[in-house]
């Protein structure tokens, strides 16, 4: 194993020091991320979390436009109710705060006890759940929640700089994660610090489709194909599952060890199905934003849109992983 780290116990702290250090528009206390600038009296919060090794999400959206507190938890391990509650607090400015939360039962159950612990706060939680891979896996009863969750954070946190209140707020999280449905796929697994190993075998000549984003296993291993063939499988999943119609906004995401320019590659492919089936893409990411440590791949996520959520999608944001507008 070679990776650029101190030690696999301090990876983390290392990891948010840094990020505190190279963004002033950031503070960490307690291995949570706040905006510097504290909350804004009347504005409803938004708080997410999970494991680390999935950056930049979700401390890498903290900022105008979007979170107002990230709880990185271990790597692949949730955050502590702790964490959750001390977020919650901080971010309060008097108009309640937003929960959003990846569905695996970790996450689940730690901000479901954290809600409930939190005194003087109204709190709402929302539930992403896009994954079309599989309906239970090793970390998750029902869908997994993987990259709507970037796109619930963005929609919902420009509704709350507009000054909505909490059941708006909800409200609009809760219909991105209903229009939105993702699937992936490895080429290679990825290396936990403490493992100092690949977390599964994948032989060279097979992928592995509908992989999770902590490694979970998917639909099946099959032989590695052109990319072509591989977007087509993933949109196939998606299409399957909810109709492509009207105007979509479409995140080609990488693993974290996938480059570029392979990512723009499926981008295409994943471009050319959405004209083939009489829909538009009208908004889109390509790069690296739910990741899974090292792992070689890629995810599709895709969100019906109308013209609301494209105005909102729209609308400044200014965090480290995502920036526009301003």
């Amino acid at each position: 194993m070679k990776k650029l780290i101190n030690t696999a116990d301090s990876v983390v702290s290392d990891a948010l020091n840094g990020m505190a250090a190279a963004h002033p528009s950031l503070r960490i206390r307690d291995q949570v991320v706040y905006r510097a600038e504290g909350p804004r009296p009347g504005k409803v919060g938004l708080v997410s979390g999970g494991g680390s090794g999935h950056e930049p999400l979700h401390a890498g959206f903290v900022g105008y436009g979007m979170l107002d507190a990230a709880c990185p938890g271990e790597i692949f391990t949730s955050p502590v109710p702790d964490q959750i509650i001390d977020a919650t607090k901080a971010v309060d400015g008097g108009a309640g705060v937003l929960h959003i939360v990846k569905n695996y039962t970790g996450d689940v159950l730690n901000f479901e006890m954290a809600a409930e612990l939190t005194e003087d706060v109204e709190v709402v939680s929302v539930l992403v759940d896009d994954d079309v891979a599989v309906q239970d896996s090793l970390y998750t009863a029902g869908r997994r929640g993987t990259g709507a969750t970037l796109f619930v954070e963005k929609i919902a946190g420009a509704l709350a700089e507009e000054g909505a209140p909490l059941a708006a707020v909800a409200a609009v999280a809760s219909e991105v994660d209903e229009r939105s449905r993702s699937f992936g796929i490895a080429l290679t697994s990825c290396t936990t610090p403490h493992a100092g190993k690949p977390t599964f075998d994948l032989p060279e000549t097979e992928v592995e489709l509908g992989i999770g984003i902590h490694g979970e296993p998917g639909r099946a291993r099959v032989p590695l194909v052109p990319a072509r063939e591989l977007a087509g499988i993933a949109m196939e999943a998606i299409h399957g599952d909810l109709p492509l119609r009207g105007d979509l906004l479409v995140m080609v995401n990488g693993m974290g060890g996938t480059p570029l320019m392979e990512l723009y590659v499926a981008f295409a492919e994943v471009a050319a199905y959405v004209e083939g089936k009489g829909a538009r893409v009208s908004r889109s990411l390509v790069g690296n934003y739910v990741t899974s440590l090292d792992m070689q791949g890629f995810s599709v996520t895709i969100c019906l849109l109308d013209d609301t959520l494209t105005r909102l999608w729209d609308a400044p944001v200014e965090t480290p992983g995502l920036r526009w507008g301003r």
